[in-house]
């Protein structure tokens, strides 16, 4: 790996955050999950598929996380998650792709085939395959 192609602002921006004006930045702890998840698993699967991660969701504070809907035992709480699209990809087509590398992952999950969850929890991976 050369150099890596995503930033952490991209993992904390949230337009409900900057909306309702709630400040989104993570602690010293979440932020570096969020390296776990970028260096494990983002840029792994972005260089796997040689085409940019369009990333929807990363980190989420508690009262973000409330706004949107998550739950309230979500990894984006943690900073070991992030939802994105790859564009040409159907999130079942990118999840079948993820599936056949040989990344290690927490949850693997296509969204309402939407978006595909990844997650990341060092030391303590499932590697589980779910569709909701």
């Amino acid at each position: 790996m050369t150099s890596l192609n995503f930033k952490i602002s991209e993992l904390i921006h949230s337009d409900t955050a900057i909306m309702k004006n709630i400040n989104n930045m993570p602690d010293i702890n979440a932020l570096d999950c969020m390296l776990d998840l970028i260096v494990c698993c983002l840029q792994p699967i972005r260089e796997k598929f040689k085409m940019p991660m369009i990333i929807t969701s990363g980190y989420r504070c508690p009262e973000v996380n409330k706004l949107v809907g998550g739950a309230v035992n979500s990894q984006h709480l943690k900073g070991q998650a992030a939802d994105f699209v790859i564009k040409n990809y159907t999130p079942a087509q990118t999840v079948e792709k993820i599936k056949s590398f040989n990344i290690e992952f927490d949850q693997l999950i296509n969204e309402y085939d939407r978006w595909v969850h990844i997650s990341f929890n060092k030391g303590n991976n499932r590697k589980q395959v779910l569709k909701y």
